[in-house]
């Protein structure tokens, strides 16, 4: 069964991206294998906000991956190059999760993050925590949110750049 895996970066103090958006912040460490991290996921689940930002490529910025978008207000026919999912998200998501293929990419988004692991629909939360304090932005779980209990799966240290990953899987 395919899992949800929230992997994102996060600064120390928690944001996934500064005041305005941006992600200049972020170190591209050469410890780490991106072509690994990529290879795990053929799906990449983002909202509206993630996609509209990332849309400039082909493939919503992720060639090769299946894109879904959380969304009430677009519309498929104006987006048929990625799936649209509304009101039936857990349907959909559950259905998803069932269909034979690699783990799904829980992209950006601490909105669309709160709402899911409200839902239980999520297997990790994976954070790459960048060594920078932002002060401010979008935060890695937007308020007001639910506990949530988390089981350390995994840990690494980056030295070169300072970054800590750290997996965890979300026990309900």
């Amino acid at each position: 069964m395919r899992r949800i895996r929230y992997s994102v970066a996060t600064s120390l103090d928690g944001y996934i991206a500064g005041p305005a958006g941006e992600s200049d912040w972020i170190i591209m460490d050469p410890e780490i294998d991106f072509k690994e991290i990529f290879g795990a996921f053929d799906t990449v689940l983002m909202g509206r906000k993630t996609f509209e930002q990332t849309r400039t490529g082909a493939g919503a910025g992720m060639p090769g991956m299946k894109v879904v978008v959380v969304s009430t207000t677009l519309r498929a026919q104006s987006h048929p190059e990625v799936t649209v999912v509304g009101d039936d998200l857990e349907h959909v998501l559950t259905h998803l999760c069932e269909e034979p293929g690699k783990d799904i990419w829980l992209f950006g988004g601490g909105t669309l993050f709160r709402s899911l692991i409200e839902r239980r629909l999520v297997d990790t939360v994976e954070v790459a925590i960048v060594p920078v304090l932002l002060g401010g932005g979008i935060p890695l779980l937007m308020p007001p949110a639910r506990r949530a209990k988390l089981k350390l799966t995994r840990h690494r240290v980056y030295s070169k750049t300072g970054t800590v990953a750290l997996d965890y899987a979300v026990q309900y």
